[in-house]
């Protein structure tokens, strides 16, 4: 167990020093820090060299603690390499183990979907498909604040203070699964539904800045798109992000024409240029489709880019005379 601290912290310290000096590519590394005292997950790793096993029973065998009854969520598909049994806040143990699983690939369908994620409407699809957003912690704010005030009326020290904290985090952590749940079962349709599944490149850290925090955290976009994006590996189908920067909601998707910002306010709009009236959402969907697919080779080796628009009505033409 101190052997494997060890081997965490020095790994630690191998990704911090190599993203300072520019080796290591994506985010910032920070450096690694002692746990805090008030938090109170807790994690231990065995590895093989550990001798730990799952029993004929079913059992989790580790060294030092004996057989441990597990209530198992699905069979392991290969012999496990390593577990890590951490316990949550809420005083719940779980086992997780590392295993050797290949892909799983699905039987091909024609579809291709793109996907803009909202508040209103948690996604909304380009075929015009739109998913509520559930809003879990919204759904428990009730029974989250009247925990957290019995917590806040008990002495600091206490038991009853503990067991008030157990409350909260349980509230916390049903919030969390429940959320969970409903984003794999989402991702899940999806993937199986669809060919190619194409998103936008959201800045979620920076709308978790904004005074819809709340919101934006409570949806779970970062989780989804992660969902999505190693499902569609596993089952081979086809992920695409769309940049981030590409006006999505300003571009008719029937003749490719920006027509310019708009207000939130503005749910539905009609293109004065070929006279298509769109849904704000189910047009950025589409948009979103068209940019995921620029990224990608077609049939012939080449790159797949939107076609020229045409020209507008009111555009002032080039009479041959004056060339």
């Amino acid at each position: 167990m101190l052997q494997q601290a060890l081997a965490d912290l020095d790994s630690a310290y191998r990704n911090f020093f190599a993203s300072v000096t520019g080796k290591r590519r994506g985010a910032r590394v920070a450096p690694p820090r002692f746990r805090s005292r008030k938090d109170r997950r807790q994690a231990i790793r065995f590895t093989r060299n550990a001798r730990f096993a799952v029993t004929a029973g079913g059992k989790l065998r580790l060294p030092k603690i004996g057989d441990i009854a597990v209530r198992w969520s699905r069979g392991l598909p290969s012999e496990p390499s390593s577990v890590t049994v951490i316990m949550d806040a809420a005083g719940r143990y779980f086992a997780s183990f590392v295993v050797e699983a290949g892909d799983d690939p699905l039987p091909a369908v024609g579809a291709e979907v793109g996907i803009d994620l909202g508040l209103t409407h948690f996604a909304v699809l380009s075929d015009g498909r739109k998913v509520a957003n559930p809003r879990f912690l919204r759904r428990a704010e009730r029974k989250l604040r009247k925990a957290q005030q019995a917590l806040s009326r008990k002495a600091r020290g206490s038991s009853n203070r503990d067991k008030a904290r157990v409350r909260v985090a349980r509230v916390h952590a049903r919030v969390a699964d429940t959320r969970r749940d409903w984003l794999h079962k989402e991702s899940t349709r999806i993937i199986r539904e669809s060919q190619a599944v194409y998103v936008e490149d959201l800045c979620v850290s920076g709308l978790g800045r904004t005074r819809l925090a709340k919101s934006v955290h409570d949806a779970g976009w970062s989780a989804f798109v992660s969902m999505l994006e190693y499902k569609a590996a596993r089952h081979g189908r086809r992920f695409g992000k769309a940049d981030r920067w590409a006006p999505t909601s300003q571009v008719c998707s029937a003749c490719g024409v920006k027509d310019g910002p708009k207000p939130l306010s503005v749910r539905q709009w009609t293109w004065g240029g070929c006279g298509t009236v769109h849904d704000r959402d189910v047009n950025a969907a589409r948009n979103i489709v068209t940019a995921g697919r620029a990224g990608t080779l077609n049939a012939c080796g080449g790159t797949v880019r939107p076609g020229l628009a045409p020209a507008r009505p009111s555009e002032t033409g080039t009479r041959r005379s004056a060339a």
